[in-house]
């Protein structure tokens, strides 16, 4: 019963996501003849040059990764990835029918960027797919799984956005495709690996102690020791690890200043912290 539950969300995660996706390509990007890569764009340039139906040439380009997937990643994902790309043909079909929002390629490049990113995002949580790079990337991970997922599909589709220039001949398509390309990964990134941000600062002082009563005095932040050595002299020297958030990196700089201006610090980000004063599990 838990197992259907679970699909069930995914599933409504499939179809919302989805639609966004092709609310992006069919309202800001195809009019545009813009692209954001993956099967969309490969199907932008069938629709332009035979006039083929959009969902139907995203379809039939497919089925070679959905063989792939059957091998490598198994059934389940193998379904709702048929279900992504079926559910997203059909809509980009049906919203073509409505019209364009903008003519304006520069907006269509940022709004189209964003809905397409947060489609993208919300089936890639679902841990499904709608083929193409999202697809491509998916199999790419579970042999790289070191890859962000962003990254994976800012290059993929910027291959094909060459391919989009080639065919229509304008150098401008791929400059403002890769606006959406650029938003798109990033999107997908936040989305997929958090919005928590936190940064974590390193300080090798001789008076550690005294920073760290003023950091948990003062912003309520704890502290920890770690041991190391200095190699050029090799002298151990204690290095005090704090975890904070980005707003709070000025106020603790400024404590170090206080007590010890010639400390060693090093300010790092962290993209995800959980646990007691960040976000909990």
């Amino acid at each position: 019963m838990l197992k259907i539950s679970y699909y069930s969300v995914d599933l409504i995660q499939i179809i919302i996501g989805t639609a966004l996706m092709a609310a992006g390509t069919a309202f800001f990007m195809l009019p545009n003849k813009l692209s954001t890569g993956g099967f969309s764009g490969i199907a932008t340039i069938f629709y332009y040059l035979f006039n083929t139906n959009m969902g139907i040439t995203i379809l039939i380009l497919n089925i070679p990764l959905f063989a792939i997937a059957c091998f490598k990643i198994g059934l389940n994902f193998l379904s709702k990835a048929i279900i992504g790309t079926v559910l997203l043909s059909m809509f980009i079909d049906l919203f073509v029918k409505f019209g364009v929002v903008t003519n304006d390629r520069l907006l269509a490049s940022i709004y189209g960027g964003i809905i397409t990113g947060l489609g993208t995002s919300m089936v890639l949580k679902a841990n499904a797919s709608t083929g193409g790079s999202d697809l491509l990337a998916v199999i790419i991970k579970k042999f790289r799984p070191y890859f962000r997922t962003g990254n994976l599909i800012m290059i993929i589709d910027s291959t094909i956005v060459i391919l989009n220039v080639i065919t229509f001949k304008q150098l401008e398509i791929a400059l403002y495709s890769g606006i959406s390309i650029y938003i798109m990964g990033k999107v997908i990134d936040v989305f997929l690996e958090g919005i928590h941000f936190a940064k974590i600062v390193y300080i090798i002082s001789d008076r550690n102690e005294d920073i760290s009563k003023k950091i948990n005095n003062e912003i309520g932040r704890g502290t920890t020791l770690l041991y190391g050595r200095g190699m050029y002299k090799g002298e151990d020297r204690n290095v005090l690890l704090c975890v904070a958030s980005r707003n709070e990196i000025g106020q603790i700089t400024q404590i170090i200043k206080r007590i010890d201006r010639h400390a060693f610090t090093i300010i790092s980000n962290a993209r995800e912290v959980f646990g007691k004063g960040f976000k909990q599990n």
